[in-house]
């Protein structure tokens, strides 16, 4: 692979999932701390000249192309590099089942917490905001006890590796956090400690501040 990428990201955010692949992969990045995206206008407004979204993550290519949405990347990763560590192949058994799982997660469990970080953006009152913040909240417990349910072991599409549980290592981070799962989603959150676990992540896991 030719040329080297730049992952504009932020440390413990969503990104990390990208960061991990980038890495595992040995694909040439360099990282670009985006800052506080939510909190400080200068650094939303300096990510938005690459992703008028500035959101994260945000990928450029070598060939100064900007990817933008984390499956999409994965999915770029995998056929750019010519690899199936995080990517069931096409004609495999788990192809199907991963790629339902991975649009579940970034369609469905991922904007709870766009939504449900910082209300204020949606809902301009205080009272509303706060209990429109709680019933996203109240909604991806609903949305990760679906996850629960289809989760396999040791990993989520059994005994097969996949992208699926960076997501879900890095994820289960987040609201409702790691309690929350010990107790009302302990496949995921055994899934989740394999991931901290892993030998090849845990560089990454440093920097973000995710180590078990």
């Amino acid at each position: 692979m030719d040329g080297r990428y730049t992952l504009h990201g932020q440390p413990g955010w969503g990104s990390a999932i990208v960061e991990a692949q980038l890495e595992a992969l040995g694909v040439p990045f360099d990282f670009v701390e985006a800052g506080d995206v939510f909190a400080d206008a200068a650094a939303r407004e300096r990510l938005a000249r690459v992703n008028p979204l500035a959101q994260l993550p945000t990928l450029v290519r070598p060939d100064g192309r900007v990817l933008t949405e984390s499956a999409a990347i994965t999915l770029h990763l995998a056929e750019t590099t010519g690899r199936d560590d995080f990517v069931p192949p096409r004609g495999s058994p788990e192809r199907d089942d991963f790629l339902r799982w991975l649009v579940f997660l970034v369609a469905n469990v991922y904007p709870t917490f766009t939504y449900a970080d910082d209300p204020r953006r949606f809902v301009a009152d205080e009272a509303a905001a706060t209990a429109f913040r709680g019933a996203v909240d109240a909604y991806a417990k609903r949305l990760w006890g679906m996850v629960e349910q289809a989760a396999g072991a040791p990993w989520f599409l059994g005994d097969r590796f996949s992208a699926l549980d960076l997501y879900i290592t890095v994820m289960t981070r987040w609201r409702p956090k790691r309690a929350w799962f010990a107790e009302q989603a302990p496949r995921l959150h055994a899934i989740a400690q394999r991931g901290d676990a892993d030998p090849r992540l845990a560089a990454v896991w440093a920097r973000n501040a995710l180590a078990g």
